[in-house]
């Protein structure tokens, strides 16, 4: 049963190819040697082939000999591997002993990379994955790193791809300065509606002075000594039958600080608010049933945070349904509610040691609300919808307006609530264009809107614990609420379907108690510390989207009395298909004179950002530019620039970001050590192996690849 050639023999199968100059073959066990051998295999459908222009990314391998020891399995001595194939590999893995199980690894002994002929690295054990699909269990490429604050850094990562249906990312990050990290991702999807993301973060920091650095005990706190923290987030959906479901949802950090000096996103780095929360929905004889708990804590600086939740918060509600014989619909909302308000505050002593102080309000709250509606709807031209609903809930605790304390004592509020709104008349014009490149035909629409609500008296309102919207309504006043909609359609000749290309709307509410605009949840400014006025101010938005690639929406606040604007905020998208993309955002808090709130100079805000993302060459060249500018202040909180190159068989992408910890307002301990963090990014990518980024959002956050 042996066979044995020489010259140039070549050995074929369906997925792979081996030419050598000698063979030694059993032809009853199919194994043999190939001697001064090359080879090839196909490994269809494993990589995305837009990454590697039009080279499929199939194994080539070759070694002094090449011994195949099973049906797809091979042992290669003093030999290389790569998966770029092509006439002049752009690199390779070099190794004495390597073995070869296709669709399935490469395990390599005393591994050198080669890039372009060049040695990079050194590996004395090295496992290359080597699954038809996407998901193969192994380790992803690196990712180098350079920063002001946290040194050096190496990135690497472990994916395990568990199951078709779920995979977990080991994640461990070096920092020269700065400590090390290890984290940790759980992706799983059961069934549609059956799915969730953990991930979990620790990071070890050493004992580091920053020379220059702030000498005050906060600082010294922060700086001076060795500290962990860690991070958990998380969001996960459970469907148990078709009528229940269970959601959670975490986003919680350990140390306000580290997410601010870490983060490379600035959304992220300045979030100061961490929650958890849960809660089941389920459907029950006709009623929605929702059960909450929840924990949120806001923070204002790295001493005072704020913390709201519920212990739980159990709803009851039905929807609108008609009563027989009557154009009436009534509906129900019920809710129970354990509800916490805590303020703390943390001052450090003269040994850096903090001491908390801590302001708790909490209570239980009952709550019902039946409504019934009375629709008009007989006007095509105009429509009227009125509702009457009574509000009945109790406290368990109340508070004490003579001594400002909570005080174990029930109190109860009941009050009704009358509402009527009326849309129209509506008024519309349409002419058509036909010599307009753009639309056939236009339409305008006004529609004018007006509504009453009356809240009957409510006299305890000043013994009410304000924990959250609900304890915050006042009585004894009506509500005005008027405005004007203008809307225009266009009937695209391309798209046949008419859509609209430009909205504007106007609107205004009048009280009959000032005390009650403090309270206004419709407007943004309600809740700056004014001077309570009867008028709110008018809130202008307009959105304008004439192509699917461009869109801009303008919202603003103008306060009447004062004849000035309040803030002014505009945002918008352009896009050429998948080629570029650019947003861009502007806002801004303006100095009103005489008008508290809005008269102190220190606390005007006036931002611009913008994001502008490019690919070309069939996605094998982009890039990524954005900046966040504070105009109020002239210095730019973050610039960020990313570029990639992908070739044939391997890729690099490039980041350097400048992060200003000055923009950080919650954040003082190295501002006079550290005022600018620059920060350098590296990464390299290579036929079949993934990509990742980091928990703090090197390379844009975008994850594992």
């Amino acid at each position: 049963h042996e066979l044995i050639a020489s010259g140039n023999v070549v050995y074929a199968t369906a997925t792979n190819r081996i030419a050598a100059e000698r063979v030694e073959f059993n032809t009853e066990t199919k194994t043999g040697i190939f001697y001064v051998a090359t080879g090839t295999a196909s490994i269809s459908g494993r990589v995305e082939r837009s990454l590697f222009g039009t080279q499929e990314p199939d194994a080539y391998f070759y070694g002094e000999s090449i011994e195949k020891i099973g049906p797809d399995k091979y042992r290669i001595n003093r030999g290389g591997f790569t998966t770029c194939v092509q006439p002049t590999p752009r690199w390779e893995l070099t190794s004495g002993s390597i073995i070869v199980n296709l669709g399935d690894y490469v395990v390599l002994k005393n591994m050198v990379l080669n890039v372009k002929g060049v040695p990079l690295f050194y590996l004395p054990i090295m496992y290359y994955p080597l699954q038809e699909d996407d998901r193969a269990t192994g380790f992803l490429m690196p990712g180098f790193g350079s920063s002001t604050y946290r040194g050096r850094s190496l990135s690497n990562a472990f994916f395990w791809a568990i199951s078709r249906s779920q995979d977990v990312t080991l994640m461990h990050d070096y920092f020269s300065v700065a400590g090390q990290g290890l984290g940790a991702e759980y992706r799983y999807i059961l069934s549609p509606g059956s799915q969730g993301t953990v991930q979990t973060y620790f990071l070890n920091q050493p004992a580091v002075s920053y020379p220059g650095a702030s000498t005050t005990t906060a600082a010294k706190a922060l700086s001076s000594t060795s500290k962990r923290s860690f991070q958990i987030n998380g969001n996960v959906s459970q469907s148990i039958g078709s009528a229940v479901r269970i959601r959670g949802r975490a986003d919680f950090f350990s140390d306000v600080t580290v997410q601010q000096t870490f983060q490379t996103n600035i959304l992220q780095a300045s979030q100061r608010s961490r929650r958890v929360a849960g809660n089941a929905t389920a459907r029950i004889a006709g009623f929605n049933t929702s059960t909450t708990v929840d924990w949120a804590e806001t923070y204002f600086g790295d001493t005072q945070s704020t913390v709201n939740g519920a212990r739980p918060r159990i709803r009851v509600s039905s929807g609108e349904k008609p009563i027989p014989g009557l154009p009436l619909y009534v509906s129900l909302f019920s809710e129970y509610a354990s509800v916490l308000r805590q303020g703390l505050s943390k001052k450090y002593d003269a040994d850096g040691i903090p001491e908390v102080k801590k302001i708790s309000h909490s209570t239980s709250r009952f709550h019902i609300n039946p409504t019934l509606r009375i629709p008009f709807t007989k006007w095509q031209f105009m429509t009227l919808n009125s509702s009457v609903s009574w509000h009945g809930t109790y406290w368990t605790k109340s508070f004490d307006y003579q001594s400002k304390e909570q005080i174990e004592s029930g109190i109860d509020r009941r009050y009704f609530e009358f509402y009527s709104r009326f849309t129209g008349p509506v008024f519309s014009k349409v002419w058509d264009t036909p010599n307009s490149s753009y639309a056939e035909r236009f339409k305008h629409v006004i529609e004018p809107s007006l509504s009453f609500q009356r809240t009957t008296a409510i006299d305890n309102f000043d013994e009410i614990l304000k924990i959250d919207g609900i304890d915050s309504i006042t009585g004894g006043r009506t509500r005005i609420s008027y405005g004007v909609t203008n809307r225009f359609l266009a009937r695209r000749r391309a798209q046949g379907d008419a859509r609209e290309v430009l909205s504007i709307a106007m609107l205004q509410n009048y009280y009959t108690d000032a005390q009650a605009t403090q309270y206004d949840r419709r407007f943004s400014t309600s809740f700056n510390g004014t001077t309570p006025a009867k008028l709110t101010p008018v809130s202008l938005i307009v959105r304008g989207s004439p192509t699917n690639q461009v869109n801009a929406t303008l919202r603003t606040e103008y306060d009447t009395r004062y004849g000035a604007f309040r803030t002014i905020s505009a945002d918008g998208t352009v896009s050429l298909g998948d080629r570029f993309r650019t947003t861009g955002g502007w806002s801004q808090r303006r100095f009103v004179e005489g008008l508290s709130g809005f008269n102190n100079r220190n606390s005007l805000t006036h931002f611009i950002n913008s994001a502008t993302t490019f690919k070309i060459l069939d996605n094998r060249v982009g890039g990524v530019y954005n900046f966040n500018y504070d105009v109020q202040r002239r210095r730019f909180l973050q610039q960020r620039i990313l570029a990639y190159y992908n070739a044939q068989c391997c890729g690099i992408t490039v980041e350097y970001q400048s992060f200003n910890f000055m923009g950080l307002s919650q954040y003082s301990t190295f501002r006079n050590a550290i005022l600018v963090d620059r920060r350098f990014n590296i990464s390299f990518t290579m036929a079949g192996l993934g990509t990742f980024s980091n928990f703090f959002g090197i390379f844009g956050g975008a994850g594992q690849q």
